[in-house]
């Protein structure tokens, strides 16, 4: 008898003090907040993601979203003013970098597939960590998630006789 009036007593004030934790009254909310979460537009939605993570502990460094992530410094005494492609090597330093390449001689899909899939193992065998795309019949996309990587790949994919094209960076 006494266990089962204590597990009420107990379950009462759990009760109690549940409801009494409520961040909002009806009439305290924000205005965005009353609305159905049906007809929530991105605004909406990019404020409740805020207000639920408000309250938890700030993310290290690495596990921060790029955009998130301080820009690396560099040293621009180090680097050759004259020599662009520096710059951008050490500003890429840890950002993601896109590299668009063509294949010449108009390959077949697969052809094409399989000499950038070719290129993609080389890059890794030189420690050179690269992600493949296949955007059209003849051409791809390398992705460098250490941006920095992207110059010595250009390097290794100039040699190569069936590369056309290559741009990093719009360059």
């Amino acid at each position: 008898m006494k266990s089962s009036q204590l597990y009420l007593s107990i379950s009462i004030l759990l009760l109690i003090s549940l409801v009494s934790c409520k961040k909002f009254t009806k009439e305290d909310k924000p205005e965005w907040a009353k609305k159905d979460i049906r007809d929530f537009n991105d605004a909406d939605m990019e404020r409740l993601l805020e207000q639920w993570e408000e309250d938890e502990e700030p993310l290290e460094e690495d596990e921060l979203p790029e955009y998130l992530r301080p820009a690396p410094t560099v040293d621009m005494s180090k680097i050759d003013p004259s020599n662009p492609e520096a710059i951008l090597q050490q500003t890429k330093k840890g950002r993601t970098v896109m590299m668009f390449v063509s294949v010449t001689e108009n390959p077949t899909k697969i052809e094409a597939e399989e000499i950038t899939k070719l290129w993609q193992t080389s890059l890794w065998n030189s420690h050179i960590q690269a992600e493949r795309y296949m955007i059209d019949d003849n051409r791809a996309i390398f992705m460098f998630k250490d941006g920095s990587q992207a110059w010595q790949a250009k390097d290794f994919l100039i040699e190569q006789e069936r590369l056309s094209n290559i741009k990093i960076c719009n360059r």
